[in-house]
């Protein structure tokens, strides 16, 4: 019956156009949901920092927080930012 078979492909073509649909809505909310995530933590970088910057105004704060930046950053612009000297890189091992 070219009929009925002709209703099922219309049927499975409305399937595929639903399913694929369904995935186009599903990466949108994961990339709506990433981009909050990034924002969320941007903001929270930047009231942190903010934070530290206002406790480095008493200067035994600021000697421990410069200390704990010592260590923690290596890239030498980002040393320079807080008037640290450049990191000398590790002797090659043998």
């Amino acid at each position: 019956m070219p009929g009925l078979d002709e209703k099922i492909k219309d049927l499975e073509d409305k399937l595929k156009k639903a399913k694929a649909q369904k995935q186009q809505i599903e990466r949108s909310e994961k990339t709506r949901i990433a981009k909050k995530q990034r924002s969320e933590e941007t903001r929270k970088k930047i009231l942190l920092g903010s934070y530290y910057m206002t406790k480095m105004e008493d200067e035994e704060l600021k000697k421990k927080i410069l200390a704990g930046l010592d260590k923690f950053l290596t890239r030498t612009n980002d040393r320079a930012l807080f008037g640290l000297p450049e990191r000398t890189p590790p002797p090659p091992s043998a």
